[in-house]
């Protein structure tokens, strides 16, 4: 059964612009991160499919690399829950739910592995999207796409953003497809902290 969390009414404002950026490679940077035309992004409806335990497959398998250079894989997840956010700076929705994602990181952070999945951006885009919105979390730098193929059973190509929610054995307990509901989310999370089951399966 397919549930759509209730999108936040809230229009996307403008940000500050970035503090000591003189410079003007920074100011460029900030400017790419500030933008929220949505051009060049196909967005989901923010609809929401849970996955019974006993239809979840195989944990995922992916490789990839954050900005800072270090590698992470899909078999580093288990252990614990995780959330893998697929997103890029000029994306409207991404940018309205980005502070939604650092509080749930702020909650979840110690009992779940968070993950970005950025698509198109330069690391120093990225970076000052992350500046902006208080980021708190790692980015995988997936512009060639690997990360997304991999993971292409679970993740439109043209659907950003898309929020993944794993259970402890790495496997797709969740999917929302567009803006996330922070609250539908929150209990998306804690079900899997808390080792619950979802009630309901949709594919």
């Amino acid at each position: 059964m397919t549930r759509r969390g209730l999108l936040s009414a809230a229009s996307v404002l403008g940000l500050a612009a970035l503090t000591a950026c003189s410079d003007k490679d920074n100011s460029e940077l900030a400017d790419q991160a500030n933008s929220a035309d949505g051009k060049g992004y196909v967005s989901g409806d923010g609809s929401v499919t849970e996955f019974k335990e006993k239809d979840r497959g195989e944990p995922v398998d992916f490789e990839g690399t954050l900005f800072d250079g270090t590698p992470v894989k899909g078999s580093d997840l288990p252990g614990k829950p995780s959330l893998l956010n697929f997103w890029y700076a000029g994306c409207a929705p991404c940018r309205a739910e980005a502070p939604h994602l650092q509080k749930l990181f702020g909650e979840f952070g110690e009992a779940a592995n968070f993950y970005g999945i950025n698509l198109r951006d330069e690391q120093g885009t990225a970076e000052a999207f992350e500046r902006n919105f208080g980021i708190q979390y790692p980015s995988v730098e997936d512009r060639a796409g690997g990360v997304l193929m991999d993971l292409s059973e679970y993740v439109p190509a043209q659907a950003v953003p898309t929020t993944l929610v794993l259970d402890s054995q790495g496997r797709v307990a969740a999917r929302v497809l567009g803006q996330i509901d922070e609250s539908v989310v929150r209990t998306l999370l804690q079900d899997q902290v808390e080792g619950k089951d979802s009630s309901s399966k949709n594919s």
